[in-house]
């Protein structure tokens, strides 16, 4: 069943997206693609920064175009893709939901075939981007996070080690210093200075401090500060 919302010009749509976007950095897959471009051209402005992980994902999209443009093809193109699986996304595509009325027009499949209005407004922003000859001006943050380890026999050293290794575009990591949590443990709280629209921390959190190899070390990774330069 494909994967559908309504207008991203409306308040439902808009939530609908942001909470499809909790866990994910992009509409499909693990890189941008014409998945992302699709819904990106069907919005008129920029998102409401109170949707916040809508927000996120369309500054960072916004980047990319301006930056280096979108080629992948996606995963989620078609509507036999397997790319976000009803089943797994409950919360976007709910199978009891009421039947959306066929005079409807305002909502968007993200998952059937790119409208001739969305390639022609996709190719408009990206040539517009490129005759420009500029880039944007990114603003950067400063980010403090605590990692904690899974307990007292956990080498900190190595922990450090898997936060520092972890490397990207407008990632810069800093200082960093134990501190006593309790029972003997220690966590590791380290400053890093990210490039707004090219890193983000929740991704970075979940996309590498909780894969392996780095899980092997860190049982938990909190935002202390975050504060814009």
């Amino acid at each position: 069943m494909a994967v559908s919302f309504t207008n991203v010009s409306s308040e439902a749509g808009l939530k609908k997206l942001d909470d499809y976007l909790l866990t994910r950095s992009y509409i499909s897959g693990y890189q941008a693609s014409k998945d992302d471009l699709a819904v990106y051209s069907a919005f008129s402005t920029a998102p409401s920064s109170s949707y916040t992980n809508v927000a996120r994902w369309f500054t960072h999209i916004d980047a990319l175009l301006r930056l280096s443009g979108v080629t992948a093809d996606g995963q989620g193109v078609k509507v036999e893709s397997t790319a976000v699986p009803s089943a797994s996304t409950p919360d976007v595509a709910d199978a009891k939901a009421p039947a959306v009325d066929d005079d409807d027009d305002d909502d968007v499949d993200l998952f059937g075939e790119e409208t001739e209005e969305e390639k022609k407004a996709a190719e408009e922003r990206a040539a517009a981007v490129k005759a420009s000859g500029k880039k944007k001006e990114s603003g950067k943050s400063s980010v403090l996070l605590d990692v904690k380890p899974w307990d007292d026999e956990t080498d900190m050293t190595k922990l450090e080690e898997a936060v520092r290794n972890v490397k990207m575009e407008g990632l810069l990591w800093g200082a960093s210093k134990l501190v006593p949590v309790g029972y003997g443990i220690k966590k590791l709280q380290i400053m890093m200075t990210i490039v707004d629209d090219l890193v983000s921390v929740d991704s970075l959190i979940e996309d590498y401090f909780y894969t392996e190899p780095a899980n092997e070390y860190i049982q938990s990774c909190d935002i202390v500060a975050f504060n814009k330069i």
